[in-house]
């Protein structure tokens, strides 16, 4: 079969009983992915090139690489790549071979998800809008026209990968790559056409000889030889489909995504290291973070709908690129202490042997040596253990482990790196002078795009070339009708498929009326202030994303549907569905540019004193500004504004939506299974307030700033913000297993080294002022550390003396340092919160 898999593979269970010997072959079998012939444990994460810009990626890239990650993970995304049929783009955000290649820069490894659905929160789940409309087509089933054209997409990236010279069988970074995604469940529903096409799906990606080993996740059935992989918070009970097929975890979820209207959902890093820690002691060997960083969905990228424009999913590197601690300090120091592991892990078998009710040992002998994973699935109560002649106390929902079968150097629910709060703060240098420029509302239908009876499915019309789509038409009204005459009001109901909706009477906005991801439907109800003679009735439906996971979700409809009926005529009522309906294909400030640098000069834009209008719906506003100085990333702050989109230089930031969070933000464990709804932040504040602004779109001075406002905001509140540390925090115990001081060389050993507490500010920041010390048993959280029974007077001065002036300190656990022990038998803790400001 060429380079790297072996015939046998197609058949059976053969599978690398003969390992490659050239060099950079990639094949696997049971026990991990082989390399040149060496079984690799690898640490991934998923970095989506187009959620962040070219001049960020190298530094993503790297401090991925300093977290202990091996492997860049991304999904190929088609509907950027081939916006219309047969023209490409590998352009900016979309040159994806200059990512891959930057991940090479690097030294790691890619695992390339071609898909080419990829789900994703992303808009259609990557599928360009055109293929809904190529004749006969049926998604993701045994249907010709489909099949063709996801053929030719894959061979497109397939092909463009093998001439960049980027397969690990070309001497290049790609090790592994991905066909479909989480067809699983989609294909059950599909029955016999769902697995005809899942086999023709692993034949066709086999058939283009990559020289590197194919993946399928959440696919039971994934045929040979196809790894099957799994996605979820938890990976342990998953194995594979064939016994000669490794343990691989394509999606370990970091966090979770955010919807407008919706809280932040985050997955506390103690409860994230025992699940990979779990995968591990099973026998897992591929674990890939998703995300490990999320970014943004610029434009109109989102899918869902409702997907917010950040996409952060608490990772290890949040939306901005900034490290996120103590997860990422957290999972570097795991991601250590499993390849201390690692020879013993991917050459032995577990022996598992039972410590207690709730706890057991994981122990990996081999010629190399020894290593152990204690895992005390209790999620209430510490358990003390007796392990190889030694006793062990386990936190409640913890592995601790030991490479050598005798030292804890980690403990997945035992976090010794600092926690870091961050902050948004203007510095005032940036102050906006606003313009304002409205919809002509009164002139739509003046040139409509088309006119027809009845109501249009709305991306039928708009292609999705716009959010906004018009449905307009007339009412007619007797001039001696009753209620014109002050009695009962008429009233307005309009049924629509989503995803929100504005209904405009003779120019006036009447109301707005919204779905949600979990029904995307909306059914509006309201007054409506017709008069004498003829009315316009102007129904602005919204699109916030399309929809990017479902079975045949390209048959969805959006937009307004019907009925659409007047209630409290004389007549009673009169249904509108029917009539003659004009359709105007987005707004007129979108057909003149005025978010670009061009057309932002085609119309005249008020200023002073008509600015002064608040809450004016349908409203442009433009203002310049210059970058300000330092290296923070920076974002816009947009809590005072309503719904709409933002363009800086005529690139699009995304939609916002001052939605408000609903929701149940009560204190979180790490302890116990996690789910989405566990660990709740945000409750009864905006979903998103701040929209990240690329560094890299912008010139020294005169930026354009361009919002489109729905409903109506006040612009004059806006505010470019930078985003920097405000400060950091440590609680690190006297007995912390400490594994920057483990040595191999005292194997079998125990031993004990003092904890030592590490604090850093950013760059370009120092510690100004110690907000709180305590040398003894604090209580509470970072941000709420508070005094124990416990407590050396000397704390404060002892931390300040090391710390403050400095960009990073280290102070030593030990009595002698804070001069003298508070409590003598008593396990003391030292917990720190100090100030990070600006200055060297």
């Amino acid at each position: 079969m060429g380079r790297g898999w072996p015939a046998a593979l197609l058949g059976c269970a053969v599978v690398v009983a003969v390992l490659a010997a050239v060099e950079g072959a990639v094949t696997y079998d049971k026990k991990a992915v082989l390399i040149d012939g060496q079984r690799k444990i690898l640490f991934s994460g998923s970095i989506h090139y187009p959620r962040s810009t070219p001049d960020m990626w190298e530094g993503l890239i790297q401090k991925a690489k300093d977290g202990g990650l091996d492997v860049i993970q991304t999904y190929v995304f088609w509907n950027g790549h081939e916006p219309t049929p047969g023209n490409y783009n590998f352009e900016g955000r979309y040159d994806l071979v200059n990512f891959i290649k930057t991940v090479q820069k690097a030294g790691l490894f890619v695992h390339l998800r071609i898909g080419p659905y990829i789900c994703g929160e992303w808009n259609f789940g990557g599928f360009p809008v055109w293929l809904k409309y190529v004749p006969g087509i049926s998604f993701r089933t045994d249907n010709e026209p489909f099949k063709t054209a996801m053929q030719g997409f894959t061979e497109k990236i397939v092909e463009m990968m093998k001439s960049e010279e980027l397969y690990a069988s070309q001497g290049g970074p790609i090790i592994l790559s991905q066909i479909e995604n989480e067809y699983g469940p989609q294909g059950k529903e599909f029955g016999a056409a769902g697995k005809s096409y899942i086999n023709w799906a692993a034949k066709m990606a086999v058939g283009l000889d990559t020289g590197v080993p194919w993946v399928m996740c959440k696919e039971e059935d994934a045929p040979d030889p196809v790894i099957n992989a799994c996605n979820g918070f938890y990976c342990d009970t998953f194995s594979p489909n064939k016994p000669y097929k490794p343990m691989m975890w394509t999606e370990a979820w970091s966090g979770w995504f955010t919807e407008f209207g919706g809280t932040i959902r985050q997955r506390p890093v103690e409860d994230l290291a025992f699940g990979v820690a779990r995968f591990v002691q099973k026998g897992g060997s591929f674990i890939n973070y998703y995300m490990y960083h999320g970014g943004t969905n610029f434009g109109r990228t989102a899918g869902g709908p409702f997907i917010t424009t950040s996409y952060d999913y608490d990772a290890p590197l949040d939306e901005y690129g900034l490290v996120r601690e103590p997860k990422f300090g957290h999972l570097k120091e795991l991601h250590r202490a499993v390849k201390l592991c690692e020879q013993s892990l991917v050459s032995a078998e577990p022996n598992v042997t039972t410590l207690g009710s709730l706890q057991e040992a994981h122990v990996f002998r081999s010629p190399s040596g020894c290593a152990a994973f204690l895992a005390n699935y209790n999620s209430n109560s510490y358990a003390k253990v007796f392990f190889n002649d030694e006793h062990y106390s386990l936190p409640p929902w913890s592995i601790s482990i030991l490479p050598d079968c005798k030292n804890v150097i980690f403990n997945t629910a035992t976090v010794g790196v600092q926690t870091t709060q961050m902050q948004m703060w203007a510095d005032g240098a940036s102050s906006m002078m606003w313009e304002r420029y409205d919809e002509e509302v009164d002139s739509l239908a003046a040139a409509p795009l088309l006119t027809t009876t009845g109501l249009l499915e709305q991306l039928n019309v708009t292609r999705d070339t716009s959010d906004y789509l018009w449905y307009i038409t007339s009412v007619d009204v007797d001039p001696s009708g009753t209620f014109l005459q002050g009695s009962q009001p008429l009233s307005l109901t309009v049924q629509s498929a989503g995803h929100a909706l504005h209904i405009f009477i003779n120019g006036q906005l009447q109301g707005s009326a919204y779905g949600t991801r979990q029904d995307r439907r909306i059914s509006y109800n309201g007054t409506a202030n017709l008069r004498a003679g003829s009315n316009k009735i102007a129904l602005l439906s919204v699109s916030c994303g399309l929809p990017n996971i479902g079975v045949h979700y390209e048959t969805w409809n959006t937009g307004v549907v019907g009925p659409v009926v007047i209630h409290g005529l004389d007549e009673g009522s009169r249904d509108l569905t029917w009539q003659t309906w004009s359709y105007q294909v987005g707004l007129r400030g979108e057909q003149m540019n005025l978010n670009s640098l061009e057309g932002s000069g085609s119309v005249e834009w008020m200023q002073g004193s008509l600015l002064a209008q608040n809450q004016q719906p349908l409203a442009w506003y433009r203002a310049y500004f210059d970058t300000p100085s330092g290296d923070e990333p920076l974002a816009l702050d947009m809590g005072s504004m309503g719904k709409g989109q933002i363009w800086i230089n005529g690139q699009s930031i995304g939609r916002y939506w001052t939605a408000y969070a609903e929701g149940d933000c009560k204190n979180c464990s790490y302890s116990g299974t996690f789910r989405p709804p566990k660990c709740q932040s945000g409750c009864g504040q905006p979903t998103q307030r701040w929209y990240h602004v690329p560094k890299s779109w912008l010139q020294p001075t005169r930026n354009l700033l361009v919002v489109f406002e729905e409903l109506g905001g006040d612009s004059s509140k806006i505010a470019l913000v930078k985003r920097s540390v405000s400060s950091v925090c440590a609680d690190v115990s006297e007995y912390h297993p400490n594994i920057k001081n483990w040595q191999i060389e005292s194997y079998g050993e125990p031993e004990f080294h003092r904890a030592k507490v590490h604090l850093k500010c950013a760059s370009g920041q120092s510690i100004s002022a110690i907000k709180f010390a305590s040398f003894g048993t604090p209580l509470g959280t970072c941000g709420t550390f508070q005094q124990g029974d416990c407590h050396s007077a000397n704390s404060h001065s002892v931390v300040e003396k090391n710390c403050v002036g400095q960009q990073r300190c280290v102070v030593a656990i030990s009595p002698n340092n804070f001069g003298g022990d508070p409590c003598p038998d008593v396990m003391k803790r030292v917990a720190v919160e100090a100030i990070c400001s600006p200055g060297a």
